[in-house]
């Protein structure tokens, strides 16, 4: 009998390939344009009909992933990469003042709703996608470091942490070697829960005409320009809003799927989950620290 996170996984891969072959492969596949025909028409040659300017909407929803996809792909990435080393540094500086340094700038950032951020962004300058990309991970870093600051804070103030530094280990080994692997099911979570939002948040942005040209080839665009034409020609705006959507639901229930099968994992090693093994020194036969959050395991 499959089991039911098992199943969670097939139908999320099932619903995630789908949005990623079209945006990853489908210019490729798209060929060279046609001539252009009435708008808002179905049949007449194109599968999927015309969009708002005579465009096949077939050969656009081909070359419209890609923008969206790589986009979130590289904002959420960027966003990651710096919230991680700022959390990580707030909770296991010892001096207040960087703590605050660090961390109060966020704090005002975190104030300005994101899709207000990049709005007041696009008003000053005319963002291309690199732009784009820099917009929404600023907005995404104070939310993503207070989070890693607040898990790793746990982290740090656990028994084994305390040993590892009168061991005389490096700042930065503990940093990533204990406190980083500790908070890696967290970070999993975080991440597959942020890419989602930054998908959307990249999609309403094109919608908006933030970062994309009015008559680009991308699915968020495709909604807000075909729109008009809803009751007239839905397959333009249903099959980019359907692809979203897709790619959305699916990268969460692979996250979900795969964070559940790390959990069933983590539970068979019992008693020794978070333990850390310390190096012997001078007379010290050397052993494990078990994790501050066990019970019951030591007298």
């Amino acid at each position: 009998m499959r089991h039911p996170r098992t199943g969670r996984f097939v139908l999320g891969l099932t619903i995630v390939a789908v949005p990623l072959v079209l945006a990853l492969l489908g210019p490729v596949f798209a060929g060279e344009p046609g001539p252009r025909a009435p708008s808002f028409t179905l049949g007449e040659g194109h599968l999927l009909g015309t969009d708002f300017v005579g465009r096949d909407v077939w050969r656009q929803v081909l070359h419209g992933g890609r923008p969206v996809v790589l986009t979130a792909l590289a904002a959420t990435a960027l966003a990651c990469l710096v919230a991680l080393p700022v959390g990580l540094a707030g909770a296991l500086t010892r001096h207040r003042w960087l703590e605050e340094l660090l961390m109060r700038p966020l704090d005002v950032l975190l104030a300005v709703p994101s899709l207000l951020l990049i709005l007041l962004a696009a008003t000053v300058y005319s963002p291309g996608p690199a732009g784009l990309v820099l917009l929404v991970a600023a907005a995404n870093v104070p939310d993503a470091a207070r989070l890693v600051r607040a898990a790793a804070a746990e982290v740090a103030a656990r028994p084994a942490v305390e040993a590892l530094r009168l061991q005389g280990e490096a700042r930065w080994r503990i940093a990533v070697g204990y406190v980083g692997r500790s908070l890696l099911r967290t970070l999993a979570a975080d991440v597959g829960t942020r890419l989602t939002g930054v998908l959307y948040l990249v999609a309403t942005a094109a919608f908006l005409g933030v970062g994309v040209a009015p008559d680009a080839a991308d699915w968020a665009v495709m909604v807000d320009r075909n729109r008009t034409g809803l009751f007239v020609q839905p397959w333009a705006v249903v099959v980019p809003a359907l692809l979203i959507v897709a790619l959305t639901t699916g990268t969460n229930l692979l996250f979900d799927a795969a964070l559940d099968k790390d959990r069933d994992r983590g539970g068979d090693r019992g008693g020794r989950r978070g333990a850390v093994v310390l190096p012997a020194g001078p007379g010290d036969p050397g052993g494990t620290v078990p994790n501050q959050t066990e019970k019951g395991t030591h007298t």
